[in-house]
């Protein structure tokens, strides 16, 4: 019971504006069309994109593609620059079991290739898909929505 009463009523009240993330949506074209890469998440295993947060030393399109070779041994095409296609909401499970609303920009990150080894290897799944099989592997509704809605964005 406390612990609904703080989830309902005292979070909220705590609740600061949204973080921010980058998105890396990888993609490929495959024999049907357009293919996306879903990776699970470490903690809780859920379908999610490579994401993390801004990173100092290079630009929004830089962090994707960074984050898409940490957490998915993605190589880009050559001369590939990361395009902004869209963004969602979700709330990020903080250290405490606090959920922070976090915006995520998405970048489409055309792949080359797919590396076996590269610094999350292990730790995470990683699966191609349909835009539309993806759509209903992910739990965030607008992320659901951008990916149904692919086709038309890239």
């Amino acid at each position: 019971m406390i612990s609904t009463v703080f989830k309902s009523y005292i979070a909220p009240m705590l609740r600061r504006p949204p973080r921010f993330q980058i998105a890396a949506l990888c993609h490929r074209n495959g024999q049907d069309g357009p293919e996306v890469l879903l990776i699970t998440s470490r903690d809780t295993h859920r379908w999610i994109l490579p994401k993390g947060w801004p990173m100092y030393d290079t630009d929004a399109g830089g962090a994707a593609v960074q984050e898409a070779w940490e957490e998915a041994g993605v190589e880009i095409c050559e001369g590939d620059r990361p395009r902004r296609i869209g963004r969602y909401r979700y709330d990020k499970v903080m250290e405490g079991g606090l959920p922070v609303a976090t915006d995520v920009d998405v970048y489409a990150v055309e792949v080359r290739r797919l590396h076996d080894s590269y610094p999350e290897v292990g730790q995470r799944e990683r699966r191609w898909l349909s835009p539309l099989a993806a759509a209903e592997m992910v739990d965030e509704d607008e992320l659901k929505d951008l990916l149904r809605n692919l086709p038309d964005l890239l």
